[in-house]
């Protein structure tokens, strides 16, 4: 593992390291933001996964969430969005194969060689992220679009890992809306009984942990009818008892000027959590 970006920013330190995966069998790179009170003591890890067709450079370019990080103390981890590399399977499209790895573990040829994001972000990154840097035991995830699902699905199918969880305009429902159908019938194949474990509405019936959700949606993104409905994840927490503070922004659409927007709300809402 090695360094291959550092600049210095709100006192802290904002970097990129590449290291070979013995997960996902390829080179990856993540983003690690080091809080200035880093140097002094352990901090808590908020994990940021992105949407389709992000890296790891979106969120540390766009979202302005050092400035946040570094007043509440918190370390910050935004890794790539899908295995890449020569070998790694690849399809026509942005909402497929590189970029697009929708966090799930691949069962299906030629995809299950590579593609196992939840069990990176899960185990490999965070084991990595201990060994090589001043963190605690507390950490919390957050992700926006296809990030937004991962964050929820990893958070609900790992009870007790994350003391809390965000999403902005997060695919709530993948399993009943064309991206989601896409992705899942690539990577797990036809049988949608085999796409429940990755679908948060369908986690949720079932959840032994009520972690509150919050998420944040913008009323005028492109996406919120077709693909987000956000509704259903409002629909699906009223009939399951689970706690959900689900908050529609008007104006706003599906860009990181939302998400710059309200980032500040959320690392805030985290630090209560990761510090409490």
């Amino acid at each position: 593992m090695h360094c291959i970006e550092q600049h210095a920013c709100f006192g802290g330190s904002q970097q990129v390291w590449q290291h070979p995966s013995t997960t996902l069998g390829c080179t990856m790179r993540f983003g690690v933001y080091l809080p200035p009170q880093a140097t002094q003591r352990p901090c808590p890890v908020l994990y940021w996964l992105s949407g389709l067709t992000c890296s790891e450079q979106n969120f540390i370019t766009k979202s302005g969430a050092q400035r946040y990080a570094a007043e509440h103390g918190v370390i910050l981890v935004a890794p790539d969005t899908s295995p890449r590399g020569d070998g790694v399977a690849d399809a026509e499209g942005y909402d497929i194969g590189l970029g697009a790895g929708f966090y799930v573990n691949a069962t299906r040829a030629p995809w299950s060689t590579h593609y196992r994001m939840h069990d990176y972000v899960v185990d490999e990154l965070p084991a990595l992220v201990d060994a090589h840097f001043p963190t605690s035991t507390a950490r919390a995830i957050s992700g926006h679009s296809m990030g937004g699902h991962g964050a929820l699905v990893v958070a609900l199918r790992n009870p007790g890992r994350y003391r809390s969880v965000s999403a902005f305009a997060p695919i709530v429902a993948p399993s009943l809306v064309p991206w989601g159908e896409k992705a899942f019938s690539h990577y797990l194949g036809d049988d949608r009984a085999a796409w429940r474990p990755w679908d948060a509405c369908a986690l949720i019936a079932d959840a032994g942990e009520r972690l509150p959700l919050l998420v944040d949606q913008g009323e005028a993104d492109e996406f919120i009818d077709t693909q987000l409905k956000p509704e259903l994840l409002r629909e699906t927490c009223a009939r399951a008892g689970h706690p959900l503070d689900l908050r529609l922004r008007p104006g706003h659409d599906h860009s990181y000027y939302f998400i710059a927007s309200y980032i500040g709300e959320h690392i805030a809402y985290h630090a209560d959590a990761l510090h409490g």
